[in-house]
């Protein structure tokens, strides 16, 4: 039986992922009724124009009645070094982690700009 499962770290990178993880932090910059905008800091990485935040998390509320909450997702990382493929488990875990954080169970679209390492994925509970 062929399994489609990959390993797409190497001993050094899980090390990388495991500090940035670690060290990760975000703060809220605006808040509506049906969105809010997070500046996201990782510890290796920054905005490359201004040195702050390497990215952000744009989280929109779609409110469709009293049951249905549906939850979209975009997260923008400004930091060239991410772009690397190489690096795209990185940037997937740290992308995992932050809408686990942000976000929680609730069903939830997500758009990842990260250029070459950009993706789109659906959590659904």
């Amino acid at each position: 039986m062929n399994e489609n499962i990959s390993d797409l770290t190497n001993p050094e990178l899980q090390e990388k992922i495991t500090e940035e993880l670690a060290g990760m932090s975000f703060t809220k910059n605006f808040r509506s009724q049906t969105a809010e905008e997070w500046y996201l800091f990782l510890q290796g990485f920054s905005d490359p124009m201004t040195k702050g935040a390497v990215g952000k998390a744009i989280i929109h509320y779609d409110l469709q009645g009293n049951r249905d909450i549906f939850i979209n997702t975009t997260i923008i990382l400004d930091d060239p070094k991410l772009f690397d493929p190489a690096l795209y488990p990185l940037v997937y875990a740290v992308t995992d982690e932050l809408v686990n954080r942000l976000v929680g169970y609730a069903s939830t679209l997500l758009s990842v700009h990260a250029g070459e390492n950009s993706f789109q994925a659906e959590y659904v509970r």
